[in-house]
């Protein structure tokens, strides 16, 4: 496993764990790594000094030092992004039937939650289109992959 530091055209950081150098070249050819905030596929992959190193026997008898804990994911304080995290877990995952739960729940026709769930680009612009509020959700707060 590999990590990479990332940065899409508009500014905005995070990081991506591929299975090598190569499969990250090969899903970035595919534009297949996007950015978690505003979804672009223009990512470039920045210098990094992460290095990944195998304890030997001697040191594996040395206490453990945990790893600082990480001032910001994709930009965003870390304190911050556990409460969105929070947020995101205290609600319902419909997946597929997004689209239909969110208008019941809008036309009044089933009593208002907090849900989240999937929707392709078509139903999303129909939502909208019908005056529907809702937000994407970026990767990092679900835990899906991109």
């Amino acid at each position: 496993m590999i990590i990479f530091d990332l940065r899409c055209v508009n500014g905005h950081g995070f990081e991506g764990w591929f299975a090598s150098s190569e499969e990250f070249t090969r899903q970035q050819e595919m534009q297949l790594v996007r950015c978690p905030i505003c979804d672009v596929a223009r990512v470039e992959r920045l210098p990094s000094a992460r290095v990944h190193v195998k304890k030997s026997a001697a040191t594996m008898d040395q206490p453990v030092v945990k790893d600082a804990p990480q001032e910001a994911i994709a930009g965003f304080p870390a304190d911050l992004v556990a409460k969105l995290r929070d947020i995101v877990r205290n609600t319902e995952d419909v997946g597929e039937k997004f689209p239909d739960e969110a208008r019941k729940i809008h036309y009044e026709e089933i009593p208002a939650r907090a849900i989240r769930g999937k929707a392709s680009r078509e139903e999303a612009q129909a939502l909208t289109d019908e005056g529907i509020e809702f937000s994407p959700l970026p990767p990092f707060l679900t835990g899906e992959s991109h």
